[in-house]
């Protein structure tokens, strides 16, 4: 268990700081009005009532959230399967876990996820999103990452036979 400590202060870390962000732009920033912070990037806080790009909004909050725990448990099962020889995706499944939880609480508490990142062009805007969506894709990135270092570690010996 100890070898899982790190892990899950990473997860604690992410959630808290992720909340704690969110309680910021809650308290200070208008609803729905661009602070441009650079000429590309702006706070914009809005509420997203789906799932990664307002997907799966009709399945009301409830719904929502029992998917996320859904997903939440399925990438607990994939961690824990995972060697401990494999940091990149402990540390990708940490990060994961700990965006999913964060947009799961506030899903959970205010019924939508808050939202407050906005990269934009004068003619484009990327969608608006959130800390525990980024947790979420660079963990993401990390794991595939490291399933490529796996896959070109495991190559690599046969290669050499040939």
């Amino acid at each position: 268990m100890k070898s899982w400590s790190p892990y899950a202060l990473l997860v604690v870390a992410a959630v808290a700081l992720d909340q704690w962000i969110k309680q910021l732009v809650e308290s200070g920033l208008a609803f729905q009005e661009k602070l441009d912070i650079l000429p590309f990037l702006a706070l914009f806080r809005t509420y997203n009532t789906g799932i990664a790009f307002s997907m799966f909004s009709s399945f009301g909050d409830t719904g929502l959230v029992v998917i996320a725990a859904l997903v939440v448990a399925f990438v607990l099962y994939l961690a824990v399967r995972t060697p401990a020889g494999h940091v990149i995706a402990r540390i990708g499944f940490a990060l994961i876990v700990g965006g999913a939880l964060g947009n799961l609480i506030d899903r959970a508490i205010y019924g939508h996820v808050i939202d407050y990142i906005l990269f934009h062009t004068p003619i484009w805007s990327f969608a608006v999103f959130n800390l525990a969506d980024a947790f979420i894709s660079v963990g993401a990135a990390l794991v595939v990452f490291d399933e490529l270092i796996g896959w070109r570690r495991e190559t690599k010996p046969q290669d050499r036979g040939n």
